[in-house]
């Protein structure tokens, strides 16, 4: 029988768990005690050399493509408050007083169960229709640029992360493009981000600036596609091939931001940060913190079914 010999090009191992583009699996020791990692597919050269010498390379993505293993996750979208910061608390006493200034009252349960996914003017506006009130173009634009400013001053030395964001976030953006779809200012995003060291894990943001509707609807989720769609983050990391919503992931904390992920066509992750998991069963999967994710069985459930 013939022996080939075959050597392999091959970069840091995967940590275990984390989302991966295709992989090989390779087993470093003698059985049954051999210890197995995994590549991605696009980063694995392989060459076998022939008895006479002359070496053949095999293109191992195209190998596992050909084989129907291709994932299909190409991107992440993340919600921003109550995902990667711990601002709904400040977002809410702000409410509080906003409200306050029209001679009105909310509790808590009352801005977590119907304020928590809307932008500043949808909070705005929402104050104003609960209380059956018309609602004047200029008050609205008072109260919202109060708020802004009462906002900036009050985050400028920060805001904490929500447990396991970072690590999650950096991650994720080793694999994937990621983007942000908030109800927020692009300035406070984009400052607070800044502060966590993390604006340039992002190819794409989109956010209040952004659409005139906020979540539930899905506006922001088409604005966050459609830049994916274009970006550079995107060739580089899966290739030109048009993007679809169906290949991409978003991760929600609020009710409402789940049924405007899915009312996009994407895929939820909701994080119970915000709101117990009972009020946030209709994602597709809904953990207390991101310590509790299974980002490998997401991965499964985005890739395409084996035809052999």
């Amino acid at each position: 029988m013939r022996r080939y010999h075959a050597s392999f090009q091959i970069p840091r191992p995967s940590p275990p768990g984390r989302l991966r583009q295709p992989s090989l699996a390779l087993r470093l020791g003698a059985a049954p005690h051999g210890v197995y990692h995994s590549w991605p597919a696009a980063e694995l050269a392989v060459r076998v050399v022939l008895p006479s010498g002359r070496s053949v390379a095999i293109d191992a993505g195209s190998a596992l493509a050909s084989r129907g293993t291709a994932d299909l996750l190409r991107a992440i979208i993340f919600d921003f408050d109550g995902v990667i910061v711990d601002s709904e608390p400040l977002i809410f006493r702000l409410t509080q007083q906003m409200a306050a200034m029209e001679g009105w009252t909310i509790t808590e349960e009352d801005y977590y169960r119907d304020y928590l996914a809307l932008d500043d003017r949808g909070i705005v506006e929402h104050l104003y229709r609960t209380h059956g009130l018309r609602l004047e173009p200029g008050r609205r634009d008072e109260l919202v640029q109060w708020k802004a400013r009462t906002y900036a001053e009050a985050i400028r030395h920060g805001l904490p992360p929500l447990p396991g964001a970072i690590e999650a976030v950096r991650e994720l953006a080793l694999d994937y493009p990621l983007a942000i779809a908030s109800g927020s200012l692009r300035s406070e995003v984009e400052y607070l981000l800044g502060r966590l060291n993390l604006r340039d894990q992002f190819s794409v943001l989109a956010t209040a600036d952004d659409v005139d509707r906020s979540k539930p609807d899905p506006a922001i989720f088409h604005v966050a596609l459609e830049r994916l769609a274009h970006s550079d983050a995107l060739r580089q990391k899966s290739g030109g091939a048009p993007l679809r919503a169906a290949e991409c992931l978003a991760i929600e904390d609020a009710p409402a931001g789940v049924t405007a992920a899915h009312a996009a066509g994407l895929k939820c992750l909701a994080i119970g940060h915000s709101r117990p998991l009972s009020e946030l069963a209709h994602a597709d999967w809904a953990v207390r913190d991101f310590t509790e994710v299974d980002f490998a069985a997401i991965r499964r459930a985005f890739q395409a079914p084996d035809p052999s």
